[in-house]
Formats: structure tokens, C-alpha cells, sequence
């Protein structure tokens, strides 16, 4: 763990864990992206909580990820990503601070890690949006009413097969994999599901 006490160290662990965080928005279901998500977020806190921080910075980083979740997930709309990475990129390099209060990251570093952590936070959340507003390339509203096998454990986003293809679906009820389960709805691409009472 002394590792961690070095603040680019951290840093790096910080914005790997934001990368991987937005990549898991976008691939649900598959357990590696939200493992490595809380890996990173376990090695952070414990950096954060060991290293002298800047507490505006701290603010300012999870102030920016409503906007981001905003854009992806309610409106979107890419505008809403422009503040949402500035204060991820500014808060995340001005959090940890040496004890004269300047930023404890080296600048080259921090110049380096920004602009490849904006460029794919960009490029990630843009593709996203742009798949979360395409009209389905067919009638999805075939599948409602069809069984499906779920290919991963369905709680409230998973993925199941029915069709012929594997869709990304979301169940109010847990739905372990293997199990059958009937779509009952969509919302976009994502199939509404829920479990087979019985083998009828």
C-alpha cells in the first residue's frame, strides 16, 4: 500500500478507475469492468483518505459526474459532457496536494494523462450517445413476448439471448444466468424482462 502514498500513483489509479467506470455504462453485464471499477475505487479512497487533498478538488470531481451521467443516461445530449470532463480533468489533478497546498502531481504527467483521459472519455461517451439515440436497425417489437436465455445474471441490466442475438436487457426481478426469461417490453435497444414462473 505505500505505493499508493505517491499521489501521480494514485492519480493514474484515479482516472483509470473514471475510464473504466464510463466503458462499464456501456458494456453492463460483464463483471470485469465493474470489478476493476471497484478496484480502483478502493485503492483511491484509501489515497484520499491517506494524502493531503484539496477539498474543492474533491467536490468539483463528484460534482462532474452528474453532468456525465446526465448526458449518457437521462438527456443524451453531448453538450452536457463538456463541463462533466473539464471537472473530472481539473479535480482530479488538483485533488491531491503537497503540504504548501500546490498540486502534488507532476505537471508532465498530469498534461499527458489529461488529454489522453479527455480525448477517450470523449470519443467513449460520443459513440455511446450516438448508439443510445439510433432507431433500431430492426422491429424490435417481434421480441416482446418471446423467452430468451439469460447469458449473464440479469438484476437490473444484464444480457439474455432471444432472437437469434444477444440483447442487453434490464429485469425488476433477479433473473440468474441460464435462467429463462420472457420479454415484456423495450426501451431503445435494451429489452424489458422478466423470469419464467414455470415451463409451460
Amino acid at each position: 500500500m505505500n505505493l499508493l502514498i505517491d499521489p501521480n500513483v494514485a492519480y493514474l489509479i484515479l482516472v483509470i478507475g473514471f475510464i473504466l467506470g464510463v466503458l462499464a455504462l456501456f458494456t453492463p453485464g460483464t463483471g470485469f469492468l465493474e470489478v476493476g471499477v471497484l478496484i480502483a475505487i478502493g485503492f483511491a479512497g484509501y489515497a484520499v483518505y491517506t494524502l493531503p487533498i484539496n477539498l474543492w478538488a474533491l467536490i468539483l470531481l463528484v460534482v462532474g459526474v452528474a453532468p456525465f451521467l446526465l448526458a449518457l443516461r437521462k438527456y443524451k445530449r453531448w453538450i452536457l459532457l463538456i463541463p462533466a470532463v473539464a471537472s473530472i480533468v481539473v479535480g482530479s489533478v488538483f485533488l491531491f496536494r503537497v503540504d504548501s497546498g500546490a498540486p502534488a502531481i507532476h505537471p508532465a504527467l498530469a498534461t499527458v494523462v489529461s488529454i489522453i483521459a479527455v480525448g477517450l472519455l470523449w470519443i467513449i461517451a460520443r459513440k455511446g450517445i450516438e448508439a443510445l439515440k439510433m432507431t433500431p436497425a430492426q422491429d424490435l417489437s417481434i421480441l416482446i413476448g418471446k423467452t430468451g436465455e439469460a447469458r449473464t445474471d440479469i438484476h437490473y441490466e444484464g444480457t439474455i439471448y432471444v432472437g437469434g442475438e444477444e440483447w442487453t436487457a434490464r429485469s425488476q426481478e433477479p433473473i440468474r444466468k441460464g435462467a429463462l426469461a420472457r420479454v415484456t417490453g423495450r426501451e431503445g435497444l435494451l429489452l424489458l424482462v422478466e423470469p419464467v414462473k414455470d415451463k409451460q
